[in-house]
């Protein structure tokens, strides 16, 4: 009972609970019950209890063998009906289309989801040949361009976590050594921008630049990709300015103010 006499609102209480968790989960990556429980300040069965909920619903998903919880394909489905109508997409799109029109090829807008890159949309450009449709599907961090962006950026000890958990080889292209990706994300802050070449699929390369927003934080990437045979050695640099310069229009209509 409160102190009005009123019984207290329970049902409340676990929603909030439950966005908690879920929020945890996105910024924590996988977890365990008492990993969750502690940084929430809640007991263990009642973490377990929302938990075994989400899962019924598909909001969360458990690794069988390490028994941590990590976000299911529920969110990668909510997430792409918000990306589709949230106000970075909105802002993003004139840009992402006239960059796919210039570049003629396949333009997405990513975004950060734990150890994961979500894909919230997309533009086609007049030279692509395939009609894939990856809004809302989940791609690595490691293979990804990116995924890569946003290791580089991401502070060092939780990047230094993420590849300590292991680097799923893809391709036969697929970075899975830690320290030479680490020294790729070394060139990715350097130059700005980051590539991949048949690392998550043979046959396709892809070029990432930032998103920022007020606060200089990245908040997104904006990639073009296309076959290896047009993004290639030759035309990486010219397309990676191009990309870059969009990373930074769509930023600027964010309200960041890049320093001089």
């Amino acid at each position: 009972m409160t102190s009005t006499g009123r019984p207290r609102d329970t049902s409340v209480q676990s929603v909030d609970r439950a966005v908690s968790i879920l929020q945890s989960l996105s910024r924590r990556g996988p977890s365990g019950v008492t990993e969750l429980a502690e940084a929430l300040g809640l007991h263990k069965a009642t973490v377990f209890r929302l938990l075994a909920t989400l899962e019924s619903r598909g909001l969360v998903e458990q690794d069988a063998e390490r028994g941590r919880y990590r976000l299911g394909f529920g969110m990668v489905q909510l997430a792409a009906g918000a990306g589709r109508q949230s106000d970075l997409s909105l802002l993003s799109r004139p840009v992402c289309r006239e960059l796919a029109a210039e570049v003629g090829e396949t333009v997405n807008l990513a975004i950060h989801d734990g150890l994961e890159v979500i894909t919230i949309d997309q533009e086609m450009g007049g030279a692509t040949i395939s009609s894939v449709d990856w809004v809302g599907k989940r791609s690595p961090l490691h293979a990804t361009a990116a995924g890569k962006l946003f290791l580089a950026y991401m502070p060092e000890e939780q990047a230094d976590e993420v590849l300590g958990r292991g680097l799923v080889r893809y391709t036969p292209h697929t970075i899975t050594e830690p320290a030479l990706l680490k020294a790729e994300l070394r060139t990715v802050r350097e130059r700005g921008y980051a590539t991949t070449s048949q690392e998550h699929e043979i046959g396709l390369a892809a070029i990432a630049a930032p998103i920022h927003d007020p606060d200089g934080r990245i908040v997104a990437a904006v990639t073009v990709s296309g076959p290896t045979f047009r993004v290639d050695e030759e035309t990486v640099p010219t397309l990676a300015e191009q990309v870059r310069q969009a990373g930074e229009r769509i930023s600027v209509r964010r309200g960041h103010r890049p320093q001089v």
